[in-house]
């Protein structure tokens, strides 16, 4: 945080200068999220690896499963952590145990031996995600949280979309290969954490974090208001994972090939990296509500395009909407729960939005499969009513900045949030 200055005082701007003025806390998480994503093969080559070792297919599908499972666990858990033990132990030691558990996957050669270390890893490698969330929001004034969660969610991108690309490479030597280079990045964000975070006694709000933890996540569930924000959160990641369930099986009834569906990824990725920056320099000034509610809509005109006649041109145009819907409601709805949890609480309420996001993406794949067998195409029309229900959801849920933020019980004690005194 830029020292001597009141919070007030720091203005909202672009990410160079977001950058430069963030304590080094904060720019290590953000390099170690990236450096994490792009040891992230699990995901891509998990299933192959499994039917490789001679697996069944249903075998390596729950494997798969099982890894979500655990993720969704893992950052409940991170955020737990972070009140607990604060966010430099919780990255180091959950660091470690994936770089163990990445190692350990070749090694293992029963299958429920294989599902618990998969599970196992699921959730250790999740608890990074709300603790590293944590340092950013306590480490830059509120003002410039939405713009440090942007460049906070561009590493991820830029880790994840270089990850299978660098795990093909790997896997054409070897397996074994892939996951000991997985590990060893594990590894390495757990000693970069440990060396370079500021212990537990250093970090702002620690003490009260502690004593806050008793409360958990049943002080979260009696926020009525922060539920509605992560229902329509959750409906929100649900319409957004259709990218990877629902639009390849268009792709295919409109007879084209996997490369125009590769296309159309690239296409997202590409809006995403390269724009959501620069959406953001503006956005940041914007009411949260307006932002996330905007962006959400146009996820939802994107994908009701998906419904028309196939026409390459229509579905790139579709395609582009929903990914700069995408760059302007991101950011904020990612930023928001920090903003807007009570002191102590941060951790917590990261925790719940992440999760909620997670049990989204984790269902809805299911859910939009089920819908397109019955009713085809037409249910992208479904899916875009169903954003549009998320975004009311999440602003009516998100609270305006100057409201205080109140979970209820005795342990309320009326304090507003950082977000609230600043003005945001």
């Amino acid at each position: 945080m830029t020292e001597g200055r009141p919070l007030a005082d720091v203005a909202a701007t672009g990410a160079a200068a977001t950058w430069k003025d963030a304590p080094s806390a904060v720019k290590v998480v953000i390099l170690g999220i990236f450096v994490n994503r792009l040891g992230g093969f699990l995901h891509a080559f998990l299933v192959l690896f499994l039917v490789h070792d001679g697996y069944g297919s249903v075998q390596a599908g729950a494997a798969l499963g099982a890894n979500g499972v655990g993720s969704i666990a893992g950052v409940l858990l991170g955020g737990w952590l972070v009140g607990t033990v604060g966010a430099r132990s919780a990255i180091t030691w959950s660091m470690t145990l994936t770089a163990v558990l990445t190692a350990a996957v070749p090694m293992v050669h029963s299958y429920p031996l294989m599902l618990v270390v998969i599970t196992a890893l699921g959730a250790s490698s999740q608890v990074y995600r709300p603790a590293s969330a944590e340092v950013v929001s306590t480490g830059v004034p509120p003002q410039r949280q939405v713009m440090a969660f942007a460049m906070h969610r561009l590493a991820l991108n830029l880790g994840t979309t270089v990850a299978p690309l660098l795990g093909a490479v790997l896997v054409a030597v070897s397996y074994d290969l892939l996951f000991w280079v997985e590990a060893i990045a594990a590894l390495a964000c757990a000693v970069i954490s440990w060396r370079a975070l500021p212990s537990p006694g250093h970090r702002r709000g620690h003490t009260r974090s502690v004593r806050s933890g008793g409360a958990g996540y049943v002080a979260v569930l009696r926020d009525t208001r922060y539920l509605l924000f992560l229902l329509g959160m959750a409906l929100y990641a649900a319409v957004y994972i259709q990218y990877v369930s629902v639009l390849p099986l268009t792709v295919r009834d409109a007879e084209w090939s996997t490369y125009v569906y590769g296309g159309l990824i690239g296409v997202n990725g590409l809006v995403v990296i390269s724009c959501e920056l620069l959406v953001t320099r503006w956005t940041q000034h914007w009411p949260g509500r307006v932002a996330a509610v905007c962006g959400i809509a146009m996820v939802a005109g994107g994908v009701a395009m998906y419904a028309v006649p196939p026409h390459l041109a229509i579905f790139v145009m579709a395609t582009v909407i929903w990914s700069l819907g995408e760059t302007v409601c991101s950011p904020t709805m990612v930023a928001y729960p920090a903003l807007m949890a009570r002191p102590g609480m941060t951790g917590h309420y990261i925790g719940a939005s992440q999760a909620a996001f997670g049990m989204g993406t984790a269902l809805g794949p299911a859910l939009g499969v089920a819908m397109w067998s019955a009713w085809g195409d037409a249910v992208w029309l479904l899916l875009g009513a169903l954003a549009l229900v998320a975004a009311a959801a999440v602003g009516t849920g998100m609270r305006n900045g100057r409201e205080t933020t109140v979970v209820g019980g005795p342990e309320d004690d009326g304090t507003e949030s950082d977000a609230a005194k600043a003005g945001v």
